[in-house]
């Protein structure tokens, strides 16, 4: 236990081993044994300082057992180990080493048995390459061109590697030359390279890669070649070699080249219609791999690259002049390209369009010419569908329009490449039409509302009225139009424009003249030409106008018409506020109103008074109330004096009034605003004087007697007596101061009064009264 041994080397005869040091031992046995050759056995011993040993004499490619044994200076074993271990093969001979390619050489030997592989290394100098091979022969690589190696082999298996063979010497071929190749023409291939180290000349052959024709073959001792003669755009096979001076031929090196193709022809150009594009063709050129067409114009170049024999190139400008070449390519460059072919590209789009009106109901559409344009035609289209067109080799067209179109306008050029792109399309918008059946109705004097029918192209509608004293503008979108603060009495123009945004308005539109109504009258004044009869007068101002004066009331509307400057209001009730206003009249319409001027008739005289006397000197007169009266005032005048009173109330009482007197009676009916009515009614005679100096006298018979003294013998008088027992009455003779009652029932008191009696009044009861007893 804690002894062990390893292999460290192994050749065809010998076994290198390996142990550690085990305590206590001094020498150390090695007994190797082949396991399957019978009786043949190896042994040996080693001190204990000897760690290592080697076993020789062993026989190739055998399987021996090896044992280890540590043995004390006792000779006692104190410890033991074994392994198995091959021998590697015997040593292979070489039977020849040679060259055929300028890095490697190939060797050739004898199978050794055992053997599962060799191991061949070719030296030079201090440095060497190995190769594992199965098999004779084998092959070394990486070697270095025209290079003398020294050649070994040795036999491997699983045990290890025999010893090196004897060496052979071989010498790698020279390196094959490395070829630049290039073909100059479409009818040559020109080929040179680098000199080769050791090489006396070199051989290069060409031939078709298709195997058609024959080989061309060339030695040199120079660096480079030049075939010629060649057909276009062919693939050629070139070889070629290098030789030492003992003519031993190298490495050969092929190369593939193709010449370059011949120069397109046929080439055929087409522009491509309705577009920039032109389509350029030719006939295929052999051995041409991709083609590039060119098209110059200045200094823009356009290219196209294509396999095929035609392409398209595009972003062309328009009204330009390219020149056209084709050139063929592949991998051995390029043809000559072919003659330039002149193309011409469809015009432009004409430009700097004008479009304007230079007569009404024709448009002048102008531009400016472009190069390669031969003709032009305009279309015009306008926003109901309808198109027209115009073929022209000028620079202008006119067509006719209408009023309120959008017209669009675009303008083409031609040539034999065809059509030009679409430039800019204009729009042209004409002035809106006029507006019809325009009608003009009065709303006021200085109020027109105008009306018309909608027309074509119109956004906006301008309603102007001129006049002696300025213009009166209404803009509206409706087809109708109030015009205000006109000036009444007065002549205009009224025009209705028709605007839209684009073309703005259409100033050639008919105008309609009107008149507007008269002004209203200004009332000056008002006077009472009697009590019935009103005058109103006014300032005039149209000579053409008739006047209404209205006078307008509670009462009612009175009117008066005149074609001057006054007119009579006549019937007027009296007691009644009025407005009066007038208006005129003229066949362009009716004034407003003029401001209102009141009028007040006189208040009315109360149709009732009645005269009441409550004394002798006092009378108490009432009325009806009179219309429009706010206060009366009464008078009662006779040669001896007056009597008179002012009064809210529709009654009064009148003092001083004098017995016996005629009176003329009078009242004033007076207005809130002082107007008066002058009333005059029928006369009033106040009643007789009282009786003065009343006496009685007892006379017999039960009678008394009452006298008195009259105040006027003309008036006779009536005695009253009454009293608790009875009313007695006595009316006396004409001319007699007294007067007799019979019968008087005695023991009573009685009141006595005695009244003037008259035909025309009522007994007086305001006389004074007499108590007897």
């Amino acid at each position: 236990s804690g002894f062990s041994m390893s292999i460290h080397d192994v050749t065809s005869r010998s076994i290198y081993l390996r142990w550690p040091k085990f305590s206590g031992a001094s020498s150390y046995r090695v007994t190797a044994t082949a396991v399957n050759t019978v009786g043949h056995s190896l042994l040996a011993h080693f001190s204990d300082v000897t760690l290592k040993g080697t076993l020789t004499s062993l026989i190739p490619n055998t399987i021996y057992a090896i044992q280890a044994e540590a043995i004390d200076k006792n000779g006692v074993v104190l410890a033991e180990t074994q392994v198995l271990q091959s021998t590697a093969p015997d040593i292979p001979v070489i039977d020849q080493a040679y060259s055929k390619l300028s890095n490697s050489i190939t060797v050739e030997w004898r199978a050794v048995p055992g053997a599962t592989g060799y191991l061949l290394t070719a030296q030079d100098g201090d440095s060497f390459i190995e190769t594992i091979v199965t098999n004779s022969p084998g092959t070394v690589t990486g070697l270095k061109p025209a290079t003398l190696y020294r050649i070994t082999i040795r036999s491997i298996n699983s045990g290890g590697k025999s010893l090196p063979s004897p060496f052979r010497k071989a010498k790698t071929v020279l390196a094959a030359p490395v070829l630049s190749v290039s073909s100059p023409s479409c009818d040559s291939i020109a080929v040179s390279w680098k000199a080769v180290y050791m090489a006396a000349g070199f051989s290069v052959s060409l031939m078709r890669s298709d195997g058609l024709g024959r080989m061309l073959k060339e030695n040199t001792t120079n660096t480079s070649l030049i075939f010629t003669n060649l057909d276009p755009g062919t693939l050629y096979t070139i070889k070629a070699y290098a030789w030492n001076i003992n003519g031993i031929p190298g490495d050969d090196f092929t190369y593939n080249q193709r010449t370059s193709p011949n120069t397109p022809a046929d080439v055929q150009v087409a522009f491509n219609s309705g577009t920039l594009r032109a389509t350029v063709s030719w006939m295929p050129t052999e051995g041409a791999l991709i083609y590039s067409v060119t098209a110059s114009s200045g200094f823009l170049k356009l290219k196209c690259n294509t396999s095929s024999a035609s392409c398209v190139v595009p972003s062309l400008q328009c009204g330009s002049e390219y020149y056209v070449s084709v050139t063929a390519y592949n991998d051995a460059g390029s043809s000559k390209p072919t003659d330039a072919v002149s193309l011409k590209t469809i015009p432009c789009a004409p430009v700097n369009l004008s479009i304007e009106e230079d007569e009404p109901g024709h448009l002048l559409v102008s531009w400016s010419s472009v190069n390669f344009g031969h003709y032009y035609v305009v279309f015009v289209k306008s926003d109901d569908g309808l198109e027209v067109h115009c073929n022209t080799s000028h620079t202008q067209c006119r067509f006719q329009s209408d009023c309120g179109f959008t017209y669009f306008i675009s303008v083409f050029a031609y040539n034999k490449a065809g059509q030009s792109p679409l430039g800019d399309v204009f729009n042209y918008t004409t002035a809106p039409c006029c507006p019809s059946d325009v009608s003009a109705a009065f709303v006021s004097s200085d109020t027109v509302h105008v009306t018309w029918a909608p027309v074509r192209g119109a956004e906006l509608y301008e309603t102007r009225a001129v006049g002696w004293s300025g213009a009166v503008l209404c803009n509206d979108t409706a087809t109708a139009c109030t015009l205000s603060a006109l000036q009444c009495d007065a002549q205009y123009n009224i025009t209705v424009y028709s605007f839209s945004e684009a073309r703005g308005s259409n100033t050639s539109c008919a105008s309609k003249h009107v008149a507007t109504a008269p002004c209203s009258p200004e009332i000056k004044n008002i006077s009472k030409e009697s009590l019935s009869v009103i005058s109103v007068h006014w300032q005039s101002d149209n000579e053409e106008a008739t006047y209404i004066v209205t006078a307008r009331g509670e009462a009612g509307l009175w009117h008066c018409t005149s074609s001057g400057n006054s007119c009579a209001l006549v019937n007027l009730p009296c007691g009644s506020a009025f407005a009066v206003s007038a208006i005129a009249r003229s066949p362009a319409g009716q004034s407003l109103p003029s401001y209102s001027v009141p009028l007040e008739t006189a208040p009315c005289c109360p149709n009732e008074l009645t005269l009441t006397q409550v004394t002798q000197s006092v009378t108490n007169i009432s009325w009806s109330a009179g219309m429009g009266a706010q206060t009366y005032e009464t008078i009662l005048e006779s040669p001896k004096g007056q009597a008179k009173c002012h009064t809210l109330h529709n009654y009064c009482l009148l003092g001083c009034i004098m017995c016996g007197t005629n009176y003329t009676v009078s009242l004033k009916a007076i207005s809130e605003t002082g107007l008066t009515s002058s009333c005059t009614y029928q006369g009033y005679s106040s009643g007789a004087c009282c009786p003065s100096g009343v006496k009685l006298y007892r006379l017999g018979n039960n009678s008394i007697r009452v006298s008195w003294q009259a105040s006027d013998e003309t008036i006779n008088y009536n005695t009253d007596l009454r009293g608790s027992k009875g009313n007695f009455t006595c009316t006396p003779s004409p001319g007699l101061s007294h007067c007799d009652i019979t019968e008087v029932p005695c023991g009573d008191v009685y009141t006595v009064v005695v009244s003037p009696v008259t035909d025309q009044q009522p007994k007086l009861t305001f006389c004074p009264r007499k108590i007897y007893s």
